[in-house]
């Protein structure tokens, strides 16, 4: 996305409403719906109360945490909840686990939010006269066309949204207007329902009603995009998401309030089951409905598409920070920051279809629908008290304040949404799965860099140069060049040192040692060179954002050209018949890849982790496809991890017979 987009205009705001707005944007089709139905009796103190809830949920949660302060939280114009970690993780190292809990409960939202919400939009066409006995709710039908579309949105997804993204704007424009206009049309009738907006009616509803704390569960569903605007932070800027909030907030208190207005008008007698307030609301359903509903699926849509888009930068983070196995990342267009994951795409697909068929109408998902989204609320708020008492440095008690009204209204939701636990149960596994293979990566990585044992690289010189200089030694490759964690750039790794000395010895004309930062940034591609022997020991510092994808071969090509533009290095190549025709030398990375040592005697904490990290890895992508390295010129070498050697063998010697 171009930085201009993120500068304040009206381009800049029309993008932001169909990019950041689409599953907020979209909840009026089924909230109110919702709260109907779990309310039981339908009566003024009912109405009132669920949207005076919605009203103040919407301006305490969504307008006071995220459009007010958590956007604030902006990592060098990138949002999300790795980017709001990379912000604080220096001031503990636990946490990390709210960030592994937030990122994969916002995850795992990825597999409902796109069915519910095609869902609540196709059911609109039991609204049509003419096809009311077709489009039942939880029809074949119905389900046929969700599923359907749920295919064709992440097939398309391979290809980019380059073409199609232009449109999201507009259409989302309409859509706002749309469900504005038509709350405004049955306010008129009825303007007594602005007394709604009175915390009163919200806090007798809460008080009074049997079930008035429970309906919290459906109220918060209100408010289930505001975690994935915040994301989306850096494809927009804050100034476009806070002023198009404005506009989206007063269309969407509008449409809530109209859907109240016209269920307060309607006779007593009114029976209400399997009716939508949303559509019931639209004039001349004969005329009207279906471009309704048609307007109603593509915001739904364009609100998947964020979604998922979400989802694979979210995977991208976490795979830059180490909390993700590496896994085949595609870049569809050359719109900044936009990649496609085929293995997230389709676990997506699947899941998403899994839920269409398992739940088959939009009222049984929303009774599982929420849970997920209260927990990652919950670990943002978390990582927030760090962002301000530490890099805002706001005075302790006004953090405070503000962290005891986010637990305390955060805590109630998810108390009220964990009654749905046992309705969900179908999403603990995936919910579980994301969790544990973050945890999983983050601490085996944890292990494994214990046993990381660095030496002085300018010990090893005289050592390297001798190798390099012995011809009785047959060259293994002109430029030998290995990847190092050694941060610092006097020092490598012992068991390279190892890699090239043991065995048949490796012996190369230069040795070059690529060490890869990654920065808290997100777009930083900076790389520096220090030859620490002209010509024969050189490192090679990259410094990439942790949106950068470390992609080592091209990045080095890039390196070795720049390298020879400014005559710092030779590459011709040093045979004598190549080197008269100036052909290039040759060039071999060196990849080690551990494996986890049968001589190992650990605690069952660090065995179970391990071993669950080596049984993951099994699927995950190769080192040398996740760094972008041509397999023809990448050597595999395979080492055993040793975290704890098997001691007290006893063994004895006795005579041969």
């Amino acid at each position: 996305m171009q930085s201009h987009i993120k500068q304040l205009s009206f381009a800049g705001a029309l993008i932001t409403l169909g990019i950041i707005f689409g599953d907020i944007g979209t909840s009026p089709l089924y909230v109110f719906q919702t709260l109907l139905v779990e309310g039981g009796k339908i009566n003024e103190a009912l109405v009132l109360g669920s949207i005076s809830c919605i009203f103040w949920t919407l301006t305490l949660q969504t307008t006071f945490k995220y459009i007010f302060i958590t956007l604030q939280a902006d990592n060098h114009g990138e949002g999300g909840i790795f980017s709001l970690y990379a912000l604080v993780r220096r001031y503990g190292k636990w946490l990390a686990i709210p960030a592994i809990i937030g990122a994969g409960t916002l995850l795992a939202d990825g597999i409902i939010t796109p069915p519910i919400s095609v869902t609540s939009a196709i059911e609109g066409l039991s609204n049509v006269p003419a096809l009311a006995a077709s489009f039942v709710p939880g029809s074949k039908l119905i389900l046929g066309i969700v599923i359907g579309i749920m295919l064709l949105l992440f097939f398309f997804q391979q290809f980019g949204t380059k073409v199609v993204g232009s449109a999201f704007g507009p259409v989302m424009l309409l859509w706002f207007i749309m469900i504005g206009t038509l709350g405004a049309l049955q306010i008129i009738h009825y303007p007594t329902i602005f007394k709604a907006l009175n915390p009163y009616y919200g806090m007798r509803l809460l008080l009074d009603h049997p079930n008035g704390f429970w309906l919290l569960g459906a109220v918060f569903l209100c408010t289930t995009g505001a975690e994935a605007l915040y994301s989306d932070l850096g494809h927009c800027g804050r100034k476009n998401i806070q002023v198009s909030w404005i506009f989206v907030k007063i269309t969407l208190i509008l449409s809530y309030l109209g859907q109240g207005a016209w269920v307060l008008m309607q006779p007593a007698s009114t029976k209400f089951a399997g009716v939508n307030p949303f559509y019931a609301i639209v004039p001349d359903p004969h005329v009207f409905m279906i471009p309704c509903v048609a307007l109603a699926t593509m915001a739904t849509i364009i609100a998947s598409q964020a979604l998922i888009s979400g989802s694979f930068t979210l995977i991208s983070e976490a795979v830059s920070m180490n909390f993700w196995p590496r896994i085949t990342i595609k870049y569809p267009s050359n719109i900044r920051g936009q990649i496609y994951i085929p293995s997230i795409n389709w676990i997506l697909c699947f899941g998403c279809i899994a839920v269409s068929l398992y739940f088959q109408t939009s009222e049984a998902m929303t009774a599982a629908y929420g849970f997920s989204i209260t927990i990652a609320m919950l670990m943002t708020t978390v990582l927030m008290y760090y962002f301000m008492r530490y890099v805002k440095h706001w005075p302790i008690w006004l953090v405070t304040i503000i962290l005891c009204l986010f637990l305390t209204v955060e805590f109630s939701f998810f108390v009220a949404n964990a009654v749905k636990l046992l309705k969900r149960l179908f999403f603990l596994v995936f919910e579980f799965g994301l969790i544990f293979t973050m945890y999983i990566w983050f601490k085996a990585r944890k292990i494994n860099n214990r046993f990381l044992h660095f030496i002085d690289l300018k010990d090893q010189i005289p050592l390297l140069h001798a190798l390099s200089a012995d011809l009785s030694v047959s060259k293994y490759s002109t430029h030998l060049i290995y990847l190092t964690k050694a941060n610092n750039a006097k020092q490598i790794e012992e068991k390279i040192m190892y890699s090239i000395m043991s065995r048949k010895p490796k012996r190369a004309d230069t040795y070059w040692f690529i060490h890869i930062e990654t920065t808290n940034e997100p777009y930083t591609m900076e790389y520096s060179v220090d030859q620490l022997e002209p010509g024969k020991i050189i490192r090679v510092e990259f410094r990439l954002g942790f949106r950068i994808q470390p992609r080592v071969n091209v990045l080095f090509r890039k390196v070795i050209e720049d390298m020879v533009a400014r005559k710092e290095v030779d590459i011709t190549s040093n045979y004598e018949s190549l080197n008269k025709f100036k052909i290039s030398a040759d060039f071999r990375f060196v990849i080690m890849e551990k494996f986890l040592s049968y001589n190992n005697s650990f605690s069952i904490k660090e065995g179970f982790i391990l071993n669950s990290y080596f049984a993951i890895k099994k699927l995950a992508q190769s080192e040398a496809k996740a760094f972008g390295l041509d397999t023809s010129e990448t050597y595999v070498e395979k080492i055993p991890l040793v975290v704890k050697p098997v001691g007290n063998i006893v063994l004895k010697r006795v005579s041969a017979v």
